[in-house]
């Protein structure tokens, strides 16, 4: 690998892994009202959904830096890309069956930046 593609990764890695773990930060910590005034499915689902969520985004967000960071297991982070292309996909299902179609190109934006970290992580498989 070339030494301007791992920078490339490793910099879209910390952002997203930045994102995932302030999200999971804001699920699992926020009380519900002040969630659902950011977000407003957090107030239309169980606790026990957006708190499912929060610990899946926090697993995203240490699963692409610890593998690397560690040296062990680095194909790891590839596979948690691959996840989170998985997660992004089934957030975009949700908020269009929830009529909230103007709100996925966050979403489709994350599964791609995650589809370019895993390809680039690949040959650590």
């Amino acid at each position: 690998m070339t030494k301007p593609l791992n920078v490339i990764l490793w910099t879209l890695q910390v952002i997203l892994a930045t994102l995932l773990i302030w999200a999971a930060a804001m699920k699992l910590f926020q009380a519900p009202a002040k969630l659902a005034e950011m977000w407003p499915w957090a107030g239309e689902v169980t606790a026990l959904l957006v708190k499912f969520t929060g610990v899946i985004d926090l697993a995203g967000g240490l699963g692409l830096l610890l593998p690397g960071l560690f040296r062990m297991k680095p194909g790891l982070t590839a596979v948690t890309a691959f996840c989170i292309v998985a997660l992004m996909v089934c957030a975009t299902v949700f908020h269009i069956m929830r009529g909230e179609a103007g709100a996925i190109g966050f979403n489709i934006f994350v599964a791609l930046v995650a589809a370019f970290i895993g390809w680039g992580r690949l040959k650590k498989i």
